[in-house]
């Protein structure tokens, strides 16, 4: 365990900012330090990453062990979209995690990626190599990979300033009244489990835009669009818009009438420019086969 002591000169700059300005440590790392209550200013925990720290504070915590790991490369089933020397695109399936994380070191998208992908990005460390954005483990769909680290900053850079468009497909529990509209909800840890996700005042910002597909009886199958990437994001805000996504036990419904092993949640669109040619590419997937039949029962039973 190797604590860090750091002491605040001037005020004036976030916590989750100061850390990172004054350690080796990234700021997306400092920011899940704080909020997972890992750090304290003069003595007293603090879960807010974006607390201005005064001058004269002192600001302590402890990172464990480096422990080295070797990701071994395994052959599973990879839905390679397209790919080429600079990046590929993957159709995630459910069920699959997208990198190593809590001890969990096989099976999961990154595992695959290094069997079956020859050169991937090292910016994110042995654990995320090539891993642009995430998916759920549960959420199915596209996912864009760098092949190099001048992709990966590049394709970050557009994420990041909401350059990427990223279209998603739910069915939601209950029937959305309005035909379309826009969720302007923070996201931050929940009080009650810092395991979940859930809208707070003093969240970060998050930006969801819907629009209704279908309705049936008692469902409705909605487009989403991010214009922020927040952690359980659509899930979440579904949540808030009283229709939580069908499948979903976290955010929704412990049961379910369907046989799911997760929410009805796709990534279906994915658009961004070549990081190095500079041309828009779209790419889509059609939805898993247990999605569609859900939606086939569905309307059958309207006719």
């Amino acid at each position: 365990m190797k604590r860090i002591d750091l002491q605040c000169a001037e005020s004036g700059k976030r916590l989750d900012a100061f850390i990172a300005d004054n350690s080796e440590i990234t700021r997306s790392h400092a920011h899940k330090l704080i909020a997972d209550g890992m750090v304290t200013v003069n003595g007293a925990t603090v879960t807010k990453p974006a607390q201005i720290v005064a001058a004269g504070a002192k600001v302590c915590f402890t990172l464990p062990d480096e422990v080295a790991l070797n990701v071994e490369s395994q052959d599973l089933a990879l839905d390679i979209v397209y790919q080429d020397a600079d990046l590929a695109v993957i159709n995630k399936p459910q069920g699959m995690t997208v990198h190593p994380a809590n001890n969990v070191y096989r099976d999961t998208l990154v595992n695959a990626l290094l069997y079956h992908i020859k050169d991937l990005s090292g910016i994110n460390g042995v654990l995320r190599p090539g891993i642009v954005h995430r998916l759920d483990k549960d959420t199915s769909g596209l996912l864009v990979i760098a092949k190099n680290d001048c992709a990966h900053v590049n394709l970050q850079k557009q994420i990041q300033s909401k350059q990427c468009r990223r279209i998603y497909v739910a069915l939601l529990e209950g029937v959305v009244k309005q035909d379309d509209g826009v969720i302007d909800q923070p996201i931050g840890r929940s009080r009650s489990d810092r395991k979940k996700m859930d809208v707070v005042p003093d969240g970060r910002s998050a930006v969801t835009y819907y629009t209704v597909l279908e309705r049936f009886d008692r469902y409705t199958l909605v487009q989403f669009e991010l214009k922020t990437g927040r952690t359980h994001q659509i899930r979440v805000h579904a949540k808030f818009l009283g229709h939580p996504v069908v499948g979903d036990k976290t955010y929704g419904y412990s049961k379910c009438k369907w046989q799911l092993d997760g929410q009805l949640l796709h990534a279906a669109q994915l658009t961004f420019k070549h990081p190095v040619t500079g041309k828009e590419m779209t790419f889509t997937a059609p939805l898993p086969d247990y999605f569609d039949k859900v939606l086939q029962s569905l309307r059958s039973r309207q006719k």
